[in-house]
């Protein structure tokens, strides 16, 4: 990216960070500069230490013993809440949104500065006019009297966003900006980062996808194991650079292609439907292979993965099982029929973020483990260390709360629980959504592994390196219906795009 005159002044500089919760050194003496008008990436594995920082700098936690400074152009600060960091013009969107969903889109960018008439009177008409001028600058097509609650994820966080400008943000924090937008909203967002750097806000930008690392930032700093590991320039920055320093090695094989034999057919869908989701898809997926679902978001990608596996109603079609005609009322249907589904959110479908690992490993089979309602524990704890070690789950204990795991523990977490059911097809929906490279590297590693056990696999990715990198066949879908299927040298991106996109 072209520098501007902005970027020549100090905006933010954070020295001597650390920051220990038991038993973890979650920061170890960390520092970070940001610049005025600066988009500065900061990534790093899953457990790196990126999000402890990010609520160090956004005042929802304190350093150890009050070690380490923090200047907001060139004044030292401390914070002791995130409302006193957001008055001073510190603002993070984090990826679990603040929006009061039952106010208007208006009440919520205005949300504790709200316009007053000269009687101390909500301001109505100034307030929704403020809005949409905000908006339109923004460039959103979002009413300022649409209930919050009523918005798409992806809206709700141009809301969020939208709010900063009325807080006059000086750094802006962005946590996984991307993980739920479509790609014109990313553009769209892009384009709105753009817009704050050219106004001198000085941005922080958190993510674990490399190509917008590249597309969107001017530095890159990089954290391993809660310390500063680098610090490059984008324009110079090699991707392997960036991985090495963040992973401590650099990875060889990113993609493992399966290399199984293909068996027999374990499922097949014929003429299958479901009302307003998708129609009459056709496909079938052998022993030992691993077909990639590609696709926009609202595609009926996700929509179809759920109705195979019970989630949602069939309407018309058939769903067979190894040649057999099957009626899956349910998604305990599916699991005694063989089938198993990571979800694309595994913190809200896939794991009980409360519950142990122990206990989410063996909670799907749990109907199988027990004599007359007595759990045998000793089963329990032999699977857990099976899939511990098959699955390289990082965790100080069995008893470790999923919750505290990295993003990419709980996905091994999610896994094991449906692997210990030796089931015959697994489906698994956006598998490295929010986990860093190296782990991305062993879900893929571990795709191929599955394949070539005889497990038939079904993967449904919005990234197209990813899908093309581990899928022997590809479906493409749009607007609820199979546009497409490839395999070998077909399977390249002109190919999807045209798809996908339905480009002539």
């Amino acid at each position: 990216m072209e520098e501007t005159a902005a970027t020549t002044a100090r905006v933010l500089e954070a020295s001597g960070i650390s920051k220990t919760f038991p038993g973890v050194k979650a920061l170890e003496n960390v520092s970070l500069t940001l610049n005025k008008g600066e988009v500065l990436s900061l990534v790093g594995e899953n457990g790196a230490g990126k999000s402890t920082l990010t609520k160090v700098l956004s005042g929802l936690y304190r350093t150890d013993h009050g070690v380490g400074s923090i200047k907001l152009n060139g004044e030292l600060v401390h914070f002791q809440n995130a409302k006193e960091a957001k008055d001073h013009g510190l603002i993070t969107i984090f990826q679990e949104l603040s929006l009061v969903k039952g106010l208007t889109v208006a009440e919520n960018v205005f949300l504790g500065n709200l316009p007053r008439t000269k009687f101390n009177l909500i301001d109505w008409h100034t307030l929704r006019e403020q809005t949409r001028n905000i908006l339109a600058e923004m460039g959103l097509d979002i009413s300022p009297d649409e209930l919050a609650g009523d918005l798409s994820i992806s809206k709700q966080q141009m809301v969020e966003i939208a709010r900063a400008f009325t807080l006059g943000a000086k750094v802006l924090i962005f946590d996984e900006p991307t993980s739920s937008l479509t790609e014109t909203e990313k553009e769209i967002l892009f384009k709105i980062i753009h817009t704050l750097r050219e106004k001198g806000v000085g941005i922080i930008y958190i993510t674990h996808k490399m190509d917008e690392v590249f597309e969107i930032s001017d530095r890159i700093t990089v954290l391993r194991d809660g310390k500063n590991s680098g610090d490059l320039n984008t324009s110079t920055a090699k991707l392997d650079d960036i991985i090495s320093l963040m992973i401590g090695r650099v990875i060889d094989d990113y993609f493992h292609k399966n290399e199984a034999e293909k068996g027999k057919e374990i499922l097949r869908v014929e003429q299958l439907s479901s009302a307003g989701l998708f129609k009459d898809i056709n496909f079938s997926v052998r022993q030992g292979e691993v077909v990639g679902l590609y696709g926009l978001v609202g595609a009926g990608r996700t929509e179809l993965a759920e109705t195979i596996f019970g989630a949602r109603p069939v309407t018309s079609g058939k769903v067979l099982i190894e040649g057999q005609d099957v009626r899956i009322k349910d998604t305990g249907d599916a699991v005694r029929l063989g089938l198993g589904f990571v979800p694309e959110d595994r913190k809200e479908k896939g794991v009980v973020l409360k519950m142990s690992c122990i206990e989410n490993t063996s909670i799907a089979k749990l109907p199988w483990m027990s004599n007359y309602g007595f759990l045998r524990e000793k089963e329990e704890k032999e699977i857990f260390k099976e899939y511990k070690d098959k699955l390289s789950i990082s965790t100080p204990s069995p008893q470790q709360q999923v919750v505290k795991l990295s993003g990419g523990n709980q996905q091994k977490i999610v896994i094991a629980k449906w692997l210990c059911l030796n089931p015959r097809l697994l489906i698994l929906d956006e598998p490295t959504r929010g986990i860093d490279v190296g782990s991305k590297a062993e879900i893929h590693k571990l795709i191929a592994k599955l394949a070539e056990s005889g497990i038939a696999v079904i993967v449904i990715s919005s990234e197209m390196p990813e899908i093309m990198g581990v899928s022997d066949r590809i479906m493409t879908m749009r607007e609820g219906k199979i546009s497409g299927e490839f395999t070998g040298d077909d399977i390249t991106e002109q190919n999807l795009i045209t798809a996908i996109a339905h480009v002539n």
